[in-house]
Protein backbone atom coordinates (compact mmCIF):
# COMPACT_ATOMS: atom_id res chain seq x y z
CA UNK A 1 0.00 0.00 0.00
CA UNK A 2 1.04 3.42 -0.66
CA UNK A 3 3.06 4.83 2.72
CA UNK A 4 1.17 7.65 2.43
CA UNK A 5 -2.46 6.42 1.72
CA UNK A 6 -1.55 4.42 4.55
CA UNK A 7 -0.53 6.97 7.17
CA UNK A 8 -3.67 8.90 6.35
CA UNK A 9 -5.89 6.29 7.33
CA UNK A 10 -3.77 5.15 10.37
CA UNK A 11 -3.77 8.44 11.81
CA UNK A 12 -7.58 9.83 10.97
CA UNK A 13 -8.76 11.23 14.09
CA UNK A 14 -5.53 13.79 13.54
CA UNK A 15 -5.65 16.34 11.18
CA UNK A 16 -1.78 16.13 11.06
CA UNK A 17 -0.44 14.04 7.89
CA UNK A 18 1.89 11.77 8.71
CA UNK A 19 5.20 12.16 6.83
CA UNK A 20 7.03 9.16 6.02
CA UNK A 21 8.93 10.14 2.99
CA UNK A 22 10.57 13.00 1.28
CA UNK A 23 10.86 11.76 -1.91
CA UNK A 24 6.91 11.12 -3.11
CA UNK A 25 4.47 13.83 -3.56
CA UNK A 26 1.91 14.26 -1.68
CA UNK A 27 -1.56 12.55 -3.25
CA UNK A 28 -3.83 15.03 -1.78
CA UNK A 29 -6.96 12.09 -2.94
CA UNK A 30 -6.11 10.20 -0.06
CA UNK A 31 -5.93 13.35 2.43
CA UNK A 32 -9.44 14.17 2.13
CA UNK A 33 -12.98 12.80 2.49
CA UNK A 34 -13.96 14.46 -1.11
CA UNK A 35 -11.83 15.17 -4.21
CA UNK A 36 -12.16 19.46 -4.17
CA UNK A 37 -9.77 22.20 -5.12
CA UNK A 38 -6.92 22.62 -2.89
CA UNK A 39 -5.66 25.80 -1.19
CA UNK A 40 -1.97 25.73 0.62
CA UNK A 41 -0.49 28.02 2.93
CA UNK A 42 2.65 28.08 3.30
CA UNK A 43 3.50 28.66 7.07
CA UNK A 44 0.74 28.66 8.15
CA UNK A 45 1.65 29.88 11.88
CA UNK A 46 -0.65 30.13 14.74
CA UNK A 47 -3.10 28.73 12.12
CA UNK A 48 -6.31 31.00 12.45
CA UNK A 49 -6.64 32.18 8.86
CA UNK A 50 -6.49 28.38 7.40
CA UNK A 51 -9.04 27.08 9.99
CA UNK A 52 -11.18 30.10 9.59
CA UNK A 53 -10.99 29.65 5.68
CA UNK A 54 -11.77 26.61 6.06
CA UNK A 55 -14.83 26.68 8.15
CA UNK A 56 -16.04 29.44 5.50
CA UNK A 57 -15.66 27.56 1.84
CA UNK A 58 -16.72 23.71 2.77
CA UNK A 59 -16.36 23.61 -0.58
CA UNK A 60 -12.38 23.66 -0.92
CA UNK A 61 -9.77 21.37 0.40
CA UNK A 62 -6.70 23.04 2.57
CA UNK A 63 -3.49 22.19 3.57
CA UNK A 64 -1.28 23.87 6.16
CA UNK A 65 2.53 24.05 5.68
CA UNK A 66 4.57 24.12 9.37
CA UNK A 67 7.82 23.29 10.49
CA UNK A 68 6.84 24.21 14.40
CA UNK A 69 5.40 21.06 16.01
CA UNK A 70 3.54 23.39 18.52
CA UNK A 71 1.48 26.01 16.07
CA UNK A 72 0.71 22.81 13.98
CA UNK A 73 -0.95 21.51 16.84
CA UNK A 74 -2.77 24.47 17.26
CA UNK A 75 -4.26 24.14 13.82
CA UNK A 76 -5.37 20.45 14.79
CA UNK A 77 -6.76 20.98 17.81
CA UNK A 78 -8.99 24.30 16.36
CA UNK A 79 -9.58 22.02 13.12
CA UNK A 80 -11.40 19.44 14.91
CA UNK A 81 -13.10 21.19 17.87
CA UNK A 82 -14.93 22.83 14.19
CA UNK A 83 -15.36 19.44 12.82
CA UNK A 84 -14.12 20.48 9.78
CA UNK A 85 -13.00 17.51 7.46
CA UNK A 86 -11.47 19.76 5.01
CA UNK A 87 -8.47 20.78 6.66
CA UNK A 88 -4.80 19.31 7.07
CA UNK A 89 -1.43 20.23 8.62
CA UNK A 90 1.96 18.93 7.62
CA UNK A 91 5.30 19.66 9.40
CA UNK A 92 7.82 20.87 7.10
CA UNK A 93 10.01 23.13 6.16
CA UNK A 94 8.09 25.57 3.09
CA UNK A 95 10.66 25.67 0.58
CA UNK A 96 11.29 21.89 0.53
CA UNK A 97 7.77 21.33 0.82
CA UNK A 98 6.92 23.66 -2.44
CA UNK A 99 10.10 22.09 -4.78
CA UNK A 100 9.95 18.30 -4.07
CA UNK A 101 6.17 17.59 -2.29
CA UNK A 102 3.47 19.60 -3.61
CA UNK A 103 1.91 17.76 -6.37
CA UNK A 104 2.72 19.52 -9.71
CA UNK A 105 -0.70 20.93 -11.40
CA UNK A 106 -2.64 20.37 -8.48
CA UNK A 107 -2.80 23.41 -6.82
CA UNK A 108 -5.21 26.03 -6.58
CA UNK A 109 -4.37 28.72 -4.60
CA UNK A 110 -0.64 29.02 -2.57
CA UNK A 111 -1.34 32.05 0.64
CA UNK A 112 2.41 32.91 1.58
CA UNK A 113 1.62 35.77 4.77
CA UNK A 114 4.57 37.66 6.29
CA UNK A 115 6.95 35.19 5.66
CA UNK A 116 10.65 35.41 7.79
CA UNK A 117 11.83 38.76 5.95
CA UNK A 118 15.24 37.92 7.28
CA UNK A 119 16.42 41.78 7.14
CA UNK A 120 20.33 41.10 7.16
CA UNK A 121 21.85 41.08 3.17
CA UNK A 122 23.90 38.06 4.53
CA UNK A 123 20.85 35.88 5.17
CA UNK A 124 18.12 37.05 2.62
CA UNK A 125 19.19 34.06 0.50
CA UNK A 126 17.12 31.94 3.02
CA UNK A 127 13.87 34.12 2.28
CA UNK A 128 10.76 32.17 0.42
CA UNK A 129 10.08 34.28 -1.51
CA UNK A 130 12.71 34.54 -4.00
CA UNK A 131 14.09 34.32 -7.69
CA UNK A 132 12.73 30.27 -7.92
CA UNK A 133 9.55 30.87 -6.24
CA UNK A 134 7.27 32.25 -9.16
CA UNK A 135 8.51 29.56 -11.30
CA UNK A 136 8.36 26.50 -8.38
CA UNK A 137 4.97 28.10 -7.81
CA UNK A 138 3.92 27.64 -11.14
CA UNK A 139 4.82 24.03 -11.32
CA UNK A 140 2.30 22.97 -8.45
CA UNK A 141 -0.70 25.85 -9.64
CA UNK A 142 -3.37 24.74 -11.75
CA UNK A 143 -3.92 26.59 -14.65
CA UNK A 144 -5.09 29.75 -13.91
CA UNK A 145 -4.31 29.22 -10.35
CA UNK A 146 -2.89 32.09 -7.97
CA UNK A 147 -0.53 33.42 -5.34
CA UNK A 148 -1.24 35.47 -2.53
CA UNK A 149 1.31 37.46 -0.46
CA UNK A 150 1.28 39.54 2.42
CA UNK A 151 4.04 41.80 4.23
CA UNK A 152 5.27 43.98 6.03
CA UNK A 153 8.54 44.57 5.03
CA UNK A 154 9.28 47.34 2.61
CA UNK A 155 12.26 45.56 1.62
CA UNK A 156 10.92 42.06 1.00
CA UNK A 157 7.58 43.56 -0.51
CA UNK A 158 9.85 45.14 -3.30
CA UNK A 159 12.12 41.47 -3.76
CA UNK A 160 8.36 40.40 -4.07
CA UNK A 161 7.54 42.66 -6.66
CA UNK A 162 10.48 42.46 -9.09
CA UNK A 163 10.35 38.37 -8.61
CA UNK A 164 7.13 38.18 -10.13
CA UNK A 165 7.70 41.39 -12.31
CA UNK A 166 10.59 39.05 -14.37
CA UNK A 167 8.24 36.52 -14.99
CA UNK A 168 6.34 36.14 -18.01
CA UNK A 169 4.25 32.93 -16.35
CA UNK A 170 2.47 35.37 -13.94
CA UNK A 171 0.35 38.55 -14.17
CA UNK A 172 -0.83 40.88 -10.99
CA UNK A 173 -4.23 40.38 -9.88
CA UNK A 174 -6.97 41.52 -7.42
CA UNK A 175 -7.03 40.10 -3.76
CA UNK A 176 -10.82 39.02 -4.04
CA UNK A 177 -12.63 41.41 -0.80
CA UNK A 178 -13.55 38.26 0.82
CA UNK A 179 -10.11 36.98 1.20
CA UNK A 180 -9.12 40.01 1.55
CA UNK A 181 -10.92 40.82 4.33
CA UNK A 182 -9.53 37.96 6.31
CA UNK A 183 -6.35 38.78 8.14
CA UNK A 184 -3.89 36.79 10.19
CA UNK A 185 -2.62 37.17 13.43
CA UNK A 186 0.29 38.48 12.58
CA UNK A 187 -1.80 41.19 10.74
CA UNK A 188 -3.55 42.08 13.45
CA UNK A 189 -0.87 42.79 15.30
CA UNK A 190 0.95 44.70 13.25
CA UNK A 191 -2.06 46.72 12.13
CA UNK A 192 -2.85 47.38 15.66
CA UNK A 193 0.84 48.80 15.77
CA UNK A 194 0.51 51.45 13.42
CA UNK A 195 2.66 49.47 10.96
CA UNK A 196 1.57 49.40 7.13
CA UNK A 197 0.66 45.68 5.56
CA UNK A 198 1.27 45.13 1.51
CA UNK A 199 -0.78 42.67 -0.19
CA UNK A 200 -0.42 41.04 -3.70
CA UNK A 201 -1.48 38.35 -5.57
CA UNK A 202 -0.34 37.03 -9.03
CA UNK A 203 -2.23 34.58 -11.51
CA UNK A 204 0.02 31.88 -13.50
CA UNK A 205 -0.96 32.44 -17.48
CA UNK A 206 1.00 30.14 -18.96
CA UNK A 207 0.64 26.03 -19.32
CA UNK A 208 3.65 23.97 -17.49
CA UNK A 209 4.86 20.17 -19.34
CA UNK A 210 4.88 18.29 -15.68
CA UNK A 211 6.50 15.27 -17.30
CA UNK A 212 9.62 17.61 -18.02
CA UNK A 213 9.92 17.64 -13.78
CA UNK A 214 12.15 15.28 -12.82
CA UNK A 215 11.62 13.46 -10.01
CA UNK A 216 13.30 14.02 -6.48
CA UNK A 217 15.85 11.48 -5.43
CA UNK A 218 16.93 10.29 -2.26
CA UNK A 219 20.37 12.02 -2.62
CA UNK A 220 18.69 15.15 -4.11
CA UNK A 221 16.61 15.10 -0.55
CA UNK A 222 19.81 14.27 1.77
CA UNK A 223 21.55 16.79 -0.07
CA UNK A 224 19.03 19.84 -0.41
CA UNK A 225 19.68 23.19 0.73
CA UNK A 226 16.07 23.58 1.72
CA UNK A 227 16.59 23.39 6.09
CA UNK A 228 14.27 20.92 7.01
CA UNK A 229 12.87 19.09 10.81
CA UNK A 230 15.96 17.01 11.80
CA UNK A 231 13.35 13.61 11.35
CA UNK A 232 9.96 14.33 9.84
CA UNK A 233 8.82 11.74 12.18
CA UNK A 234 10.30 13.12 15.78
CA UNK A 235 11.02 16.44 17.12
CA UNK A 236 14.27 18.31 18.08
CA UNK A 237 13.90 16.41 21.76
CA UNK A 238 13.31 13.06 20.40
CA UNK A 239 9.97 13.33 20.94
CA UNK A 240 7.22 11.72 18.23
CA UNK A 241 5.82 14.19 16.72
CA UNK A 242 2.23 12.32 15.70
CA UNK A 243 1.01 10.46 18.90
CA UNK A 244 -0.30 7.49 17.49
Amino acid sequence: MNDQVHSSQSNAESLIFELKSLVERFDFRSWFPKDQPVEVELGSGDSGFIVERARLNPDRNFVGVERLLGRLRKLDRKGRRLGLTNLRGVRIEAAYCLEYLLPLGKVECLHVYFPDPWPKRRHRHRRLVNERFPSLARRVLVPGGRVYLRTDDTDYLEQMRSVFATNAEFRECETPDDLANMTTEFEREFLAAGKHVWRLAYQCISNVNHGTVPPISVNTATVSSAPLPNDPAMGPSGEKIYPN
